[in-house]
């Protein structure tokens, strides 16, 4: 019987949790492992076979690369490496090739890696961002994304003559991105923002008139992304901030007329070999897990941590033991540390730590916990690096002294610890900052994104997933307030995903308050945190003296005026008046 999905959302947190309390995490290192799967599963379903792996790129140190899963247990394999960002792989029909994008060259262009010897050739050399291809089914086109300096659209590429210009399918002011082309050749799904929010949109190859394109999924309150075709099925992933109806939608072309339905909890999926299976990637609040699931729920595969976050999945039937493995091209496993701790000893005659000023940094109180800083410096350089701005030269907060009050609701925030920042929010005011929403469980995490200084491709790349605007909650919109906002157009120019950056430093989100659709300040969207393995309590023991954190019950003085009791005064009766007769 599978799990409900808020049953199912509540093991992913709760193993999440447990896993953080097991260990503290160790930023300065964190090697590439996963546990073996169990030879037994669940439900008597098969094992898949050895001759099947999963090829993902997973961001190790803040770069994404490719490496494989076997199925059977076996230690993963890497297939790149280095100072860039491989992405958005795509098996060719023969399952010789994969197509994918990557900014090795200092730009985003599509490349083509072959899977029997691991030599990659390029096949794009644009300054604009080529990313997320899609094979015809002849093996001959490749439709992707690309940007044309105002939004996303769509065309299609010759893989043997690559030189010669692409083909635009879509040409309008709107988003378009994450192409999808069905088997049978003349359709092509993808990902659109022109119905108000990013919707499933179907184009037919065949019909070069106004009628071309149809909004497929059409759902106002919800996100759609990563369409993939699996003979007349397309599925989908879907992002809502209603936690029962969000994950992997699956819509049968036979009957297009029936609404698509929901048959796993996703963040991510790929159809297996066989296309009668899932590969899935779920998110936790600062971890990725990946498993695989039946079209009825069912997990296949037991849940493995990844080390970091995912920009793209396939389900290859193909035995990585035929990879070279004295290939030139496979890189070493062992990430670089990207900094290293270098607190001050604790004094003498204390077990208290210290804050310590953080340079050229401008907050209420510019200081961290001693043992965070250089996490904190080394983050700063990366950002400036990636972006091109300091966006943490100036912070809404950073350590509180626990004499200062702050908002509502936030009595035990990690501020107080000297162990978490606080972005300044009015970037997003001035464009320079969005957020995206999250739903995990019952919680809402956001993904945070900063705009670029360059924007000529060299940095970021464009944002593809639509943000939430706080904002519209007060432009008279009943749904919209009772939401907490709306989702936004997708913002042009290239972003960096500071989420994902922060979290290769130790630091990590923290989810908004219950009561952030009401509340501004609750849904605390620039807040990162380096808890280090600790809990707030423990945090707070390092800074200050048990004594200091317990909170007296305020008592209510006596009143100062004393209360006057009244007394009963005579009332003189008045005579009866003659009453005169008529």
């Amino acid at each position: 019987m599978p799990l409900s999905t808020g049953l199912r959302r509540c093991l992913l947190v709760l193993l999440s949790f447990l896993s953080a309390c097991a260990s503290a995490p160790d930023s300065a290192s964190s090697p590439l492992t996963v546990p073996a799967p169990s030879p037994t599963l669940a439900n008597g379903l098969p094992i898949p076979s050895i001759d099947e792996a999963l090829l993902l790129s997973i961001e190790e140190n803040g770069y994404a690369h490719f490496f494989v899963y076997s199925l059977d247990g076996r230690p993963i394999l890497r297939l790149t490496d280095g100072a860039h960002n491989d992405i958005t792989p795509s098996l060719s029909p023969d399952g010789e090739r994969v197509a994918f994008a990557s900014n090795r060259s200092g730009f985003w262009d599509l490349y083509l890696l072959t899977l029997s010897t691991g030599e990659i050739h390029p096949l794009t050399n644009t300054p604009a961002y080529d990313a997320a291809p899609t094979w015809s089914p002849d093996g001959r086109w490749l439709a992707y994304e690309t940007y044309d300096g105002n939004d996303l659209e769509i065309a299609i590429l010759s893989v043997a003559s690559p030189q010669e210009s692409p083909i635009l399918l879509t040409d309008n002011t709107f988003t378009d991105l994450s192409p999808a082309w069905a088997p049978q050749g003349r359709t092509i799904a993808f990902v659109s923002d022109q119905s108000g929010n990013p919707d499933i949109w179907l184009a037919d190859l065949d019909r070069p008139d106004d009628g071309r394109f149809t909004n497929l999924s059409n759902t106002p309150s919800a996100a759609e992304r990563e369409p993939r075709w699996a003979g007349e099925r397309l599925l989908w992933i879907v992002e809502t901030q209603d936690i029962e109806f969000g994950g992997a939608y699956l819509w049968d072309a036979n009957f297009p007329q029936r609404p698509a339905r929901r048959v796993a909890d996703a963040d991510w999926a790929a159809w297996n070999p066989q296309q009668d299976a899932l590969a899935i990637v779920l998110h936790g609040p600062n971890q990725e897990y990946l498993t695989a699931s039946s079209l009825t729920g069912e997990w296949i595969l037991p849940l493995r941590r990844l080390p970091g976050p995912v920009h793209g999945l396939l389900w290859l039937r193909f035995n990585p033991q035929a990879l070279p493995l004295t290939s030139p091209h496979l890189p070493p496993t062992t990430p670089t540390p990207l900094w290293t701790p270098a607190a001050l000893p604790a004094q003498a005659n204390s077990l208290r730590r210290a804050v310590v000023p953080l340079p050229s940094v401008q907050a209420p109180y510019p200081h961290l916990h001693d043992d965070v800083d250089e996490a904190f410096a080394a983050l700063r350089q990366r950002v400036i690096h990636e972006a091109g701005w300091d966006a943490l030269a100036s912070l809404k907060q950073a350590y509180v002294p626990l004499t200062v009050p702050l908002d509502p609701g936030m009595a035990n925030d990690w501020l107080y610890t000297g162990r978490a920042f606080a972005l300044n929010p009015l970037l997003t005011r001035v464009g320079w900052l969005a957020a995206v929403p999250e739903t995990i469980g019952q919680q809402t995490y956001w993904r945070v994104f900063l705009r670029t200084e360059k924007q000529d491709g060299s940095q970021g790349m464009p944002l593809r997933q639509a943000p939430w605007d706080l904002d519209a909650r007060y432009r008279l919109d009943p749904q919209a307030y009772n939401r907490g906002g709306a989702y936004a157009p997708v913002p042009p120019g290239y972003w960096v995903d500071f989420t994902a950056l922060a979290r290769a430093y130790g630091w990590e989100r923290l989810p908004a308050l219950p009561n952030w659709r009401v509340y501004f300040a609750g849904a605390r969207f620039t807040e990162f945190v380096f808890s280090g393995g600790l809990d707030w309590y423990t945090a707070m023991l390092e800074l200050y003296p048990p004594e200091a954190l317990i909170t007296p019950t305020p008592r209510l003085p006596p009143t100062a005026t004393p209360t006057i009791t009244p007394s009963p005064t005579a009332t003189k009766a008045s005579r009866p008046s003659p009453t005169p007769t008529p």
